[in-house]
């Protein structure tokens, strides 16, 4: 691991009820730069991404994690208003697919790989991935 990946692991680690797998699965859903972006817009919907992190566990993390993780923030999606639009957008587009009644772990591969800030644009693209998957 880098010593980025590591810090976190060792942060997800002193965290109240996180072993090592779990540490790893967040690791290997949110990298080191993205989990310190999650924790720094209190977005618990992305963390609720990670397998076996439910919305209590989660809500956990942000608090235990919050001021443990010094780490750069390099990337973030602009911030208009006091909000980061990024963020907001992926979490739009997690709750329009979950209303739709796509399951959690359907949700969660296709928003893996999105992109962007436009929440249209994000769903038009994730309603396509699961049309193909």
């Amino acid at each position: 691991l880098e010593r980025a990946e590591r810090s976190c692991f060792e942060a997800l680690l002193s965290a109240h009820g996180v072993g090592p797998s779990l540490a790893l699965s967040v690791l290997g859903v949110h990298g080191p730069v993205e989990l310190a972006r999650v924790l720094a817009d209190n977005d618990l919907a992305a963390l609720c991404l990670v397998p076996g992190v439910g919305k209590k566990t989660a809500a956990r993390l942000l608090v235990e994690l919050k001021n443990s993780l010094d780490l750069p923030i390099d990337g973030v999606a602009s911030i208009v208003d006091g909000t980061t639009v990024g963020r907001t957008a992926l979490s739009e587009v997690q709750e329009a697919l979950g209303g739709l009644g796509y399951s959690p772990d359907e949700v969660r591969a296709v928003l893996v790989d999105l992109d962007g800030d436009d929440p249209a644009a994000l769903l038009r693209e994730a309603l396509q991935r699961l049309a193909r998957a």
